[in-house]
């Protein structure tokens, strides 16, 4: 890889922090940009050499100036879950950086972006074609759901009551973490092999009766598992419902491979949320 700049759009948010730790590993401080909405939020970044531009995703000036001079982008996925304002935000992120010459971008999208324009997938769909149609080099880096949304330290009061409670029917479910997803969006910036490629990131299939068993390992104190849709409230609710319809086990290599090494484990997972 050349010496140029390495962009990344959303920076000051958590996959954005990870993604910038991980590049600064790598590269010096001043090839990397940091992109922000509120350059205030990155001050901290700023102290350790990182470049950090106003990065507007509703300014699509901003975008211009906080792009300019990119060897590499990483697009990172607006936090506006309504696609008709996240669809207009992305497509103005891949304008601006096909105007002023992005060398190559990397899209954080999600798994089924490819297949079909609903529900959440929706401004994912739309914004992949928007970088097919841009004609720049382009990784689709499709992440599933975080794997923090199931495995964190609120599981304790699973151990305490000696009980996980769940409406997933069983079924498995191929979440990643964060730190996971962030280490392979790095290698896609700093390594060579990956221009024109969608990798389908997904970790290692787990199930609900499998988190239990594994509460009760890491833990010492048994936990039995109990399948109860009604004890699960909010938009975890949402989520516990697709993964009983088997809308999380799709499975593939991808993330494994882009790492290096295999994806953080259950048990992995269990240790450091119940320790964190």
């Amino acid at each position: 890889m050349n010496d140029s700049m390495i962009v990344i759009s959303a920076a000051s948010g958590a996959l954005g922090r990870l993604v910038v730790d991980h590049l600064s590993a790598r590269v010096s401080p001043g090839r990397i940009v940091a992109a922000v909405r509120d350059p205030g939020r990155a001050a901290d970044l700023a102290e350790r050499g990182i470049r950090v531009r106003r990065g507007d995703y509703d300014d699509t000036a901003s975008l211009h100036d906080a792009f300019e001079g990119a060897g590499r982008l990483l697009l990172i996925s607006s936090p506006e879950l309504d696609p008709a304002r996240r669809v207009p935000q992305h497509l103005a992120a891949v304008k601006a950086a096909k105007d002023v010459g992005v060398g190559a971008i990397a899209y954080t999208s999600v798994l089924g972006a490819d297949t079909g324009g609903a529900g959440v997938a929706a401004a994912h769909h739309a914004t992949e074609q928007a970088i097919l149609d841009s004609g720049l080099p382009y990784t689709m880096l499709r992440n599933p759901f975080y794997g923090e949304a199931f495995i964190n330290p609120g599981l304790r009061a699973a151990v305490t009551a000696g009980e996980l409670a769940g409406g997933t029917g069983g079924r498995g479910l191929n979440t990643a973490f964060r730190a996971d997803l962030a280490e392979a969006a790095a290698n896609v910036l700093t390594g060579d092999g990956h221009l024109g490629l969608a990798y389908d990131l997904t970790g290692p299939l787990w199930t609900y009766p499998q988190l239990a068993e594994t509460l009760t390992e890491v833990s010492g104190t048994p936990v039995a598992h109990r399948e109860d849709p009604d004890s699960v409230a909010g938009p975890l609710a949402w989520l516990h419902g697709q993964v009983r319809a088997g809308a999380l086990e799709t499975q593939t290599e991808d993330l494994s491979r882009v790492l290096g090494r295999p994806a953080t484990t259950l048990r992995a997972a269990v240790v450091r949320a119940l320790t964190s």
